[in-house]
């Protein structure tokens, strides 16, 4: 979706009643001529152009640069994304959440100047995160922003719970539940690092219960430079940092750009607008997948050429049921997939199991040279049936690669280090099940009563 400078591009809008907004984070200006002031322009220029304007806006941290000690140039920095970077965004028509984050709550002062800045907003956080801290209820629609680097309890990367909790608790009825934070709970492009790049330990596993447990659709957050979506037991966490700090985004993978949202009674979807007005990604979730009841048993052979994805823009669903019997005792590979290629190169597809937990693990084949990317999930339990479900959602990057026990299980998606999906994965020519292509012998499952069924399922424009 391309045009002129000043023609409007359509806003994502809900399928019924719901609601229309706009996401958008780290633009770490607030300086005049500064580094990023003409990058964060060129995003907010897109944004102007959305049509009918976003009912509200979250912003996820990192407004300006920040990270001074002296408390009138960050006081001037405010004053300057607001009153001329900002000045063309009606606040009374819509409004702007905001979150804390690195560049602009990083000591007892900086909290200080961000909770008088923000005098705009809710002071119905915990106690001593007044202006920090806070919720927003619209209608049917809770949101929760929380301080992930809370100075109270430790800093950069600590968040508190139990009023998160509480406040889940207490807006029960809320149809559509999304929290909103600046740091990432789990690791995005393989950027891992408690406390810096995500929250931490002490918090992480608690805080992530508490969003299943309450039923939240989505953590968004933002921090690091990439647009990313993935789930972790139902829950998405989306990360969106591509409001202006374009020189640490990997290159040729990631991109400056404002993420259209509309959430309605079918689920939320999204579209990532860059900074030229072109949709580089969309997502609708949940996925929509026939009954597994109804998909074919897979049988090996060829089968001409068959993509696991076109691209971000291809929103298809591959999905696998396998069932059978593990090994009383292994460590070698296990092939229970695999989809190979008329050359040599590595396979663009291998689904199995490794090591003596016989952990699954799925590996997409990369170019050629280049090392295969591996994403790893649950163990399964020793000379026992098991009954798993994978699937590949096209659109989702490298969170696209997903897992479940069974349909009344959530998804969650597989782990791995790499900044792309299946979108990057080579056409398949042939499925071999339970041994790779190669020979009978070679990575052989050392189970049992292996059998996968299939399905394939697009899933419409967004």
């Amino acid at each position: 979706m391309t045009g002129g400078p000043a023609d409007p591009i359509p806003a994502l809008e809900p399928r019924g009643p719901g609601h229309r907004f706009v996401i958008y984070g780290d633009a770490c200006a607030g300086e005049p001529g500064g580094r990023h002031e003409a990058t964060f322009a060129r995003v907010n220029s897109v944004v102007r152009r959305f049509s009918p304007a976003p009912e509200f806006i979250v912003f996820p941290g990192d407004e300006i640069i920040g990270l001074t000690r002296d408390e009138a140039a960050l006081r001037a920095q405010w004053r300057h994304w607001f009153e001329v970077e900002m000045a063309w965004l009606d606040r009374d028509r819509i409004p702007m959440f905001h979150n804390t984050a690195n560049h602009t709550t990083y000591d007892p002062m900086s909290e200080r100047v961000f909770a008088e800045v923000m005098g705009h907003l809710p002071r119905n956080g915990p106690p001593g995160q007044e202006g920090l801290s806070y919720f927003i209820r619209r209608g049917d629609l809770l949101m929760v922003f929380v301080h992930t680097l809370s100075g109270a309890l430790g800093g950069e990367g600590h968040v508190e719970t139990d009023w998160l909790d509480a406040t889940l608790a207490a807006h029960a009825d809320a149809r559509h539940k999304l929290v909103v934070g600046h740091h990432p709970v789990f690791p995005v492009n393989g950027f891992e690092g408690p406390f810096q790049r995500e929250i931490g330990p002490p918090h992480a596993d608690t805080f992530w219960a508490i969003l299943v447990r309450h039923g939240v659709l989505a953590y968004l957050c933002s921090h690091i430079l990439a647009f990313d979506v993935q789930v972790h037991a139902g829950v998405l966490q989306v990360t969106t940092a591509g409001a202006g700090t374009a020189h640490r985004m990997p290159e040729g993978v990631e991109y400056l750009h404002a993420v259209q949202a509309a959430l309605d009674a079918e689920g939320l979807r999204f579209r990532v607008v860059d900074d030229a007005g072109s949709v580089r990604e969309a997502l609708a979730w949940p996925p929509v997948l026939p009954p597994a009841a109804d998909w074919p048993q897979m049988a090996a052979g060829a089968v001409g050429e068959t993509r696991v994805a076109a691209g971000p823009l291809d929103a298809s669903v591959r999905a696998w049921r396998i069932m059978g019997r593990t090994a009383p005792e292994a460590t070698a590979a296990q092939t229970l997939v695999e989809g190979s290629s008329d050359d040599d190169a590595v396979p663009p597809l291998w689904i199995g199991l490794a090591g003596p937990d016989q952990r699954l693990l799925v590996v997409l084949g990369s170019a050629p040279g280049r090392s295969p990317h591996t994403w790893y999930g649950p163990s399964l339990a020793l000379g026992g049936a098991f009954h798993i479900q994978i699937a590949l959602h096209g659109a989702m990057g490298p969170g696209g690669l997903l897992w479940r026990w069974d349909e009344a299980s959530p998804w969650s998606s597989l782990r791995g280090a790499s900044a792309q999906g299946v979108e990057r994965a080579a056409p398949v020519t042939r499925w071999t099940l339970g041994h790779t292509a190669v020979s009978a012998t070679d990575r052989p499952f050392l189970g049992s009563e292996l059998r996968v069924w299939t399905a394939h399922a697009p899933q419409g424009e967004i």
